[in-house]
């Protein structure tokens, strides 16, 4: 694989999406080919499959449904987007992956949590971010965010408190489980200081990325 895959997690309202473009930004500055991307979407396929998740009128779709549907829109957008850009050389930014599976569904909903994980190890082929920034906020915090917005909640948000609570504690063990490849960010602060520490990190871990790669005899792009 040529390229770099990151990855944003973290709850509703956390800011991700701000910072994804961000850090794009940066590294645009410095030349690097960038891809911006989200899950659920992502392709026209992924993108109907996200309406039919997140729409409130389908408050009756069960626990199981939910997650067929996630990973059906994952496999399209990972072998339709992902690893072609992959391939060119580009560094992909996507908003949420399988680390939100595990957190919504396996965490959040109680769903075995290996049968998350075969279910989107077979619609990913396995593929797993090279580096993921988890931005954390308290569920407070991110629900008052979310409340602020002009459109409505969609059928994951408008779930209670102790369902949301679940979730950021599922995040919190997948940090504890997988601390090499994920960078914890406390997003409570201002966007400006949050993106200099997610891009500090990011530049530093990607200058280490290359030179090993270098000595390898490998190429970035």
């Amino acid at each position: 694989m040529k390229g770099v895959f990151v990855t944003f997690e973290g709850p509703d309202g956390s800011g991700k999406t701000t910072q994804i473009r961000l850090l794009a930004d940066a590294l645009n500055k410095q030349g690097f080919q960038v891809l911006q991307t989200r899950e659920p979407g992502g392709t026209p396929i992924s993108d109907q499959i996200r309406s039919l998740i997140l729409s409130p009128e389908h408050q009756e779709m069960k626990d199981q449904t939910e997650v067929l549907l996630y990973a059906a829109s994952r496999a399209q957008h990972v072998h339709e987007v992902i690893l072609p850009a992959l391939k060119q050389g580009k560094i992909v930014l996507c908003d949420r992956f399988i680390d939100a599976s595990l957190a919504y569904q396996a965490y959040g909903l109680g769903i075995e949590f290996e049968s998350v994980i075969e279910v989107n190890r077979f619609a990913s082929s396995g593929l797993l971010p090279n580096r993921t920034y988890l931005l954390d906020v308290p569920v407070e915090i991110s629900r008052s965010r979310l409340t602020r917005r002009e459109e409505g909640l969609d059928r994951i948000e408008q779930k209670g408190r102790d369902y949301h609570q679940r979730v950021r504690e599922g995040f919190h063990q997948i940090y504890k489980e997988n601390p090499e490849r994920i960078c914890l960010i406390e997003a409570e602060g201002n966007v400006e200081d949050i993106a200099l520490r997610i891009q500090t990190d990011f530049f530093s871990w990607l200058k280490g990325k290359i030179g090993k790669m270098l000595l390898d005899g490998s190429h970035f792009s």
